[in-house]
């Protein structure tokens, strides 16, 4: 994207429109608005988690979104780019279920080592129920963090060795309608 944040360059409109699933003018117009947010073309972690504080008022979003911020931020330099956001928005948004899927494992998956293990899972899991705070009643089986986290491996580790692969994720995703209800949070948004 380069230090010339102001407009995009058609190379870069051209690789962007066979990257996402957003044809010309959306990604100018989600450019136009990105710049406006964020004039120097970089979003900072600092301010991504103040727009989830926002969305999120009555709980903590912090952690939550600091792990989201990590999956955006595809060449770990601390912020996020236009290429960046809007790739990640294209998935979210509009991509397949295969997509989301694997969207989601890279959130788990803190260590990127291609497995998400119980800790893994508690970590993300535990920031969910800090950012929705009291505004979600859970079913007794999942009144806190580790009851949801024991489910879904039980649910999930098919083979029960401790971490849950992306095939493993793809197969327990099928099972549990909430996982895919998550993964559908940002249909229809753009």
């Amino acid at each position: 994207m380069g230090a010339k944040a102001s407009k995009l360059s058609k190379d870069d409109l051209t690789s962007l429109r066979q990257a996402t699933y957003f044809d010309r003018r959306e990604i100018q117009q989600w450019h136009k608005g990105f710049l406006r947010d964020c004039p120097t073309g970089q979003l900072t972690r600092e301010d991504f988690i103040k727009t989830y504080k926002q969305f999120f008022p009555f709980g903590y979003p912090e952690e939550f979104a600091g792990h989201v911020f990590s999956v955006f931020d595809k060449d770990n330099n601390g912020s996020i780019d236009f290429k960046e956001f809007i790739t990640v928005l294209s998935i979210t948004s509009r991509g397949t279920l295969e997509e989301k899927l694997v969207w989601a494992f890279q959130l788990y998956d803190l260590n990127h080592d291609g497995y998400i293990t119980f800790d893994e899972m508690l970590t993300i899991v535990s920031s969910i129920y800090k950012m929705m705070g009291s505004m979600v009643k859970l079913s007794p089986d999942e009144a806190t963090p580790e009851l949801r986290v024991q489910k879904i491996f039980k649910l999930m580790d098919k083979d029960e060795d401790g971490y849950i692969t992306l095939e493993e994720f793809r197969e327990g995703s099928k099972v549990d309608p909430s996982i895919i209800g998550a993964l559908n949070l940002y249909d229809g948004l753009v």
